[in-house]
This record gives C-alpha cells, sequence and structure tokens, in this order.
C-alpha cells in the first residue's frame, strides 16, 4: 500500500539541505531514545575496498505503531514549516518533533527500510515501512507479517545503495556521535543507555578533559546536592554548556550554566541530583505566594540561590587554569601571525611588549568573546590600539572602552581594574 503526501521530494530535501551524513545518522540514534529506548547499536559491514555494502541502526524502543502511521508520517510533509527539526530548551525527554529526522537518509543513502516491533491491544505486530530518496512524499508499508509473542518491541532501519565509505564513517562520523551524546549517556549512566557499533559499546570518554564528583551543602536547609563536574574536549554541538537537574537519577530540568557561550571553547556539564528537585517549580522565581522562604520550592529559594551561587565560583575556578593554557596559545598564534608590531622585537622595546602581552593574556582569561572571530587586520588593530593606550597610561580609557564594548560584571569590573592598575 502507498500513501502519498503534500509537499514534494524536493521540497523536503530542500528543507533540510543543512544537514549532513553525520547529522542525519545522529537523528536516527535520536529516534530510538525518543522512542524510550535504552540501547541503540549502529552496524555495518564495509568490504575490501572501503565501500559500506550495508548499514542498520537499531534500537530496544516501542516501535512504529500501524495504528498511527498516518500521524507519525503524513504531518512531516504538510508544509516546510512542518518539518523543521527542533530540540527542547529544558528537557532531553524528547530531541525531535514527531520523528522528521528519518527523512533525513536521503544525504548518505538511497532507500531506508524501517522493520518494526511494536505493542497493541491484540499483542505485539510487526511491519516494513520503506521510503526512497527519490520519492520522500511517498512511503510503502506492510504490517501484515505475524510477530512472534515471545518477541521484543523496537526498531530496525537499514539503509541501502549507501555513498558514503568505510573512512568517512570512522574518521567523521563516529567522533561526530561521540561529541553529539557524550552528554546525553552521562545524564543516564545509571540507567545504562549505550550506544554500540558493531557490538562494541562506543567509548564516549575520549571526549573527557576532566571529571569530578562532590557535593554541595546548604547549611541553613541542611539540603544536599550531589554534583557530577565533566569538562568535555570538544563541543557538545547544539547542546553547549548546561547544569542538569535531577531527582533520583530522573532529568527534572536542565539549563545553561553561567559560562555558556562565553566564546572560550570551555565546553562542560554539570549533572546535579537531589531530591529537592522532584517538586521544584523551574518556570517561577517566586513561590505561590511570591514570598521567599527557606523552604521554598521555586529558583526564588535560598536553597537555590546558594547552590548557583557555589557552582558559579567553582565553575569559574575551573575555567581559569583553562583560560590560561588558551591565552598562551593566542600570544603564540599571535607571534605565527605577526600580530605584534615588528619594532617590539627590538631589545629596547621587550618591557613595552612584556606589558602588553600581560594586558593580553589577562583580558583573554577576562572576556575570551574579545579575541574571538577577528581577521588579522582586525587582531592588529586591537593589538596595536591596546600598546597606543598603554604606552600613553591611559588606564582609564582602556576601562571604559573595554567596558563599552563587553557588559562586565561587577566582579568582572572589579578584576579589570586590577589588571590595568596593574600596568600602570
Amino acid at each position: 500500500m502507498a500513501q502519498n503526501v503534500n509537499i514534494t521530494s524536493k521540497g523536503i530535501q530542500k528543507v533540510l539541505k543543512n544537514y549532513n551524513e553525520k547529522q542525519a545518522i545522529a537523528e536516527y540514534i535520536w529516534n530510538g531514545f525518543d522512542a524510550n529506548a535504552d540501547q541503540v547499536a549502529i552496524d555495518y559491514v564495509a568490504n575490501e575496498l572501503g565501500h559500506l555494502e550495508s548499514l542498520s541502526i537499531a534500537d530496544n524502543g516501542y516501535g512504529i505503531n500501524f495504528e498511527r502511521l498516518q500521524q507519525k508520517f503524513d504531518p512531516f510533509y504538510e508544509s516546510e514549516k512542518a518539518i523543521q527539526i527542533t530540540t527542547p530548551k529544558h528537557t532531553s525527554k524528547m530531541h525531535g518533533r514527531n520523528g522528521v529526522g528519518r527523512l533525513t537518509f536521503f544525504t548518505f543513502a538511497h532507500t531506508a527500510t524501517w522493520f518494526t516491533t511494536y505493542q497493541s491491544e491484540k499483542g505485539l505486530q510487526k511491519g516494513r515501512i520503506q521510503i526512497n530518496t527519490g520519492e520522500l512524499n511517498n512511503y510503502n508499508h506492510d504490517f501484515s507479517e505475524a510477530a512472534s509473542p515471545t518477541g521484543t518491541t523496537g526498531t530496525r532501519v537499514r539503509f541501502t545503495n549507501l555513498r558514503m565509505g568505510l573512512q568517512e564513517l570512522e574518521v567523521s562520523v563516529i567522533p561526530f556521535l561521540i561529541n553529539e551524546f557524550c552528554w546525553f549517556i552521562e545524564l543516564n549512566r545509571n540507567k545504562n543507555f549505550s550506544i554500540s557499533i558493531n557490538g562494541e559499546p562506543v567509548d564516549f570518554s575520549s571526549n573527557i578533559r576532566a571529571t569530578e564528583t562532590f557535593s554541595i551543602k546548604h547549611p541553613d536547609t541542611s539540603t544536599t546536592f550531589n554534583i557530577k563536574y565533566v569538562h568535555w574536549k570538544e563541543n557538545l554541538h547544539k547542546e553547549l554548556s548546561k547544569y542538569y537537574f535531577t531527582s533520583a537519577g530522573e532529568e527534572i530540568y536542565k539549563d545553561y550554566t553561567t559560562l555558556n557561550k562565553k566564546s572560550d571553547e570551555y565546553y562542560h556539564s554539570v549533572y546535579i541530583d537531589s531530591d529537592f528537585f522532584k517538586d521544584f517549580d523551574f518556570r517561577s522565581a517566586e513561590n505561590e505566594h511570591g514570598q521567599v522562604t527557606l523552604f521554598s520550592t521555586a529558583k526564588a529559594s535560598l536553597a537555590y540561590k546558594f547552590l548557583i551561587k557555589e557552582l558559579t565560583e567553582y565553575l569559574r575556578s575551573k575555567r581559569k587554569p583553562f583560560l590560561k593554557e588558551y591565552a598562551d596559545r593566542l600570544i603564540e598564534n599571535y607571534e605565527q601571525e605577526q600580530i605584534f608590531p615588528l619594532n617590539y622585537n627590538e631589545p629596547a622595546n621587550s618591557k613595552q611588549k612584556s606589558e602588553l602581552v600581560a594586558l593580553i593574556k589577562a583580558l583573554y582569561e577576562l572576556e575570551p568573546k574579545l579575541f574571538s572571530a577577528l581577521s588579522i587586520d582586525q587582531k592588529k588593530m586591537l593589538v596595536r590600539l591596546l600598546g597606543m593606550l598603554l604606552s600613553t597610561q591611559a588606564q582609564d580609557a582602556i576601562f571604559q572602552l573595554l567596558n563599552d564594548i563587553v557588559a562586565f560584571t561587577p566582579e568582572e569590573q572589579d578584576e579589570l581594574t586590577e589588571i590595568l592598575t596593574a600596568s600602570r
């Protein structure tokens, strides 16, 4: 049986044009976890020439219900807006919307076939769904095959006529998947979530730079928060750096950390588990009476404010040595790119250069964003401007200039004042 839908195949590809094979495969894994799976298995076979002869992604989720098949597939194609893939902001429980990620296979294969088993009122039901790249707006399905009464639910997607080789899979796709899912696997570690490739569990620790576990206790209420901090080597794609608030291991809420998006490549996740979050209202800043009390269960509660303050200070302490390291790399890059004026290399100007280097390092540690995404000419202009202001002892002008460019916090303003005072 074939079922046609509204938007054309080319229209679907146009909307999903920004997806590549790495992101597409990630979407199939997300579809499995969205279906309540805790195990996702990637299996492939390559020939002697390094070409992929087969590729499949299987999960032990609840499967695709035939009775809801039309609801699950047809809405994707009704309009370009309807098939945009979105990521939830404050929960990790549902990554995609309507499972649209299953359409992205056209980036690396000609055909995708789903073999699925789901639980119905009549017992286990089994079916097959197939879509071709040339007809993304047309799916074929057959749910007439009987399922074994002793089987389990789940879905396996088989991709055929692959346009991807073994080297691309191993060098590009698998590292991408490690960065995409490392934070999620860590979040669900107590549930034994895993992703395997040809039967071997993926080692997500390869993206871990450092990790630490500790507890924070609010002195006035004796509320205890159990913390796990992870400093990642590489970015987490769209997830960025976040706090994950859990109770008995179940995610309640997530939000960006105070050091997220600082343009410094300090990628981190903080997992916070406490019974305190079981009935916590993260949407409100105050309790129902609009008052802050020791035992209120909203963001205005004293225990929550204490927690965030302690974590902010902790993250800043962890970030400082990391930024010092990157500040040294910044100076090395500036030397290689010949950003400093040539006369600064003369012995007579060594003191002036050392003061400028010290100021640049200190400013980078304070606000890396000042030095990010600059062209060679912009780097030279910034360095020369700072050098001129230093030579004229115009520290107050430097402070005003930088404070106008970057919205420093009061603490950062104090730190900047100390930096400039030391250069007098």
